[in-house]
């Protein structure tokens, strides 16, 4: 379905997980788009009888039934809306099954927010993203923080990008504890590797959530924007 280009495509997340619905929500309202969610089949028909929808996007496996299943019944409504499946599992069978039901892609989760926002734009069939996005890297300032050697501009982006993943774990572990201390101290430490490797959005996105640690958005911001970076994955 292709939606009216003055108007927000409207979508259907189906996720029974709170931390993937959250992540999965706002990375794709951040497309932008209009996002309902529901945690089970029931809840999922409930919606998709107030609301329609441009598009599913489906756990293959939920509390009350499977994703299959649900489209199926969802196909009554809204036959011609594209639906997307979203699973941890990586088997080439689920796949199979998940095609033949009529979804028309799988996607894999831990889920990247660039690749879910490819994979929401080619089935709505929405131009590419505007160019006016703030970079993730900001190449001039990492060079002149390392003497202007672009050789060390990379090893240290290898560096950051390794060691990220284990400090937005612990930052999102001390922020389900309400542990303010700890986040702060976490926080300290990436907004410094942040400068060295002219990682922009992220440092805009580590002093958001200085500013306001206990704030769930700031966190939530946090999360997906490390989630654009390569190699860093949304959660399971």
């Amino acid at each position: 379905m292709n939606p009216s280009p003055t108007a927000l495509p409207r979508l259907l997340l189906v996720e029974d997980d709170p931390v993937s619905a959250a992540f999965l929500r706002e990375a794709a309202a951040a497309l932008p788009a209009l996002v309902d969610v529901a945690g089970t089949v029931a809840e999922a028909l409930s919606a998709a009888s107030i609301q329609c929808h441009d598009l599913y996007l489906i756990d293959a496996n939920l509390p009350d039934g499977r994703g299959e299943t649900l489209l199926q019944d969802l196909r009554g409504r809204a036959p011609a809306a594209p639906a997307l499946a979203h699973t941890a599992a990586r088997d080439a069978p689920m796949r199979e099954r998940l095609l033949a039901a009529g979804f028309v892609e799988v996607l894999c989760k831990p889920l990247a927010v660039t690749e879910l926002h490819a994979a929401l734009r080619r089935h709505l069939e929405l131009p590419p993203p505007a160019c006016g996005k703030q970079p993730n890297w900001d190449d001039a300032a990492a060079l002149r923080a390392v003497g202007g050697q672009q050789a060390h501009v990379e090893a240290l982006r290898g560096l950051f990008l390794r060691e990220l993943p284990g400090q937005r774990q612990r930052i999102e572990a001390a922020a389900a504890c309400g542990d303010e201390e700890a986040i702060r101290a976490e926080l300290h430490r990436l907004a410094a590797s942040c400068g060295f490797v002219g990682a922009a959005r992220l440092a805009d996105a580590v002093r958001a959530l200085q500013a306001a640690p206990r704030d769930a958005r700031a966190l939530l911001r946090f999360g997906l924007t490390a989630s654009d970076l390569p190699g860093e994955k949304g959660p399971e």
